[in-house]
C-alpha cells in the first residue's frame, strides 16, 4: 500500500513572495507562511504558538503568487512535504523541509486590502483542485442560497 503525503495549511505570509525564473524558463516562488494556534496553559493563561512553513510554488502558481500575494496576506495551501539536502560552504550537511504546493487559494475579504482572487475557487466558495497552469478568477463573494445543497 502506498503512503499519503498531503499537507493543508491556512496562514499569513511573513514576507513578500521570493520569485525567480530559472534558466529553463520555469518560474519558482518561495513563501514563508505562519500558522498559529491558541490554547490555555495549565495555569489558565492564553498561549499563542506560531509555526513557520516554507512553501514552494511552480510555474502558474508562482505567477499567481507574484501578482496577488504580499506580506500579511492570507492563503490556503495544499501540497506535499519534500525534504531537500545540500552541503554548505563549510561542507556540513544541511536539510530543509518544504511544502511543494499544488493548490493555492487567496483568502481575505474585499475592502480589507486582502484579495479574493483564487486559483480554482468558484463563486459561492466552492473550490476545485488546480495544477500549475491555473489562472486566478475573482470570487463572486458570499455564498449562493443553494450552498446548503452541496454534496459535502
Amino acid at each position: 500500500m502506498a503512503g499519503v503525503n498531503k499537507v493543508i495549511i491556512v496562514g499569513n505570509l511573513g514576507i513578500d513572495p521570493e520569485v525567480r525564473t530559472l534558466e529553463n524558463g520555469a518560474k519558482l516562488a518561495r513563501l514563508r507562511i505562519a500558522t498559529s494556534e491558541t490554547y490555555m496553559s495549565k495555569d489558565g493563561q492564553r498561549v499563542e504558538q506560531t509555526e513557520w512553513h516554507n512553501v514552494v510554488l511552480w510555474r502558474g502558481l508562482a505567477d499567481i503568487a507574484e501578482r496577488y500575494l504580499a506580506k500579511g496576506k492570507q492563503a490556503y495551501i495544499e501540497g506535499k512535504l519534500k525534504t531537500r539536502s545540500w552541503k554548505d560552504q563549510e561542507g556540513n550537511d544541511r536539510y530543509v523541509t518544504e511544502i511543494v504546493a499544488d493548490n493555492l487559494q487567496l483568502l481575505g475579504r474585499p475592502g480589507t486590502g486582502e484579495s479574493r482572487e483564487s486559483s480554482g475557487q468558484k463563486p459561492g466558495g466552492v473550490s476545485e483542485p488546480v495544477g500549475s497552469t491555473a489562472q486566478p478568477r475573482a470570487n463572486a463573494g458570499g455564498g449562493s442560497k443553494d450552498e446548503d445543497d452541496l454534496p459535502f
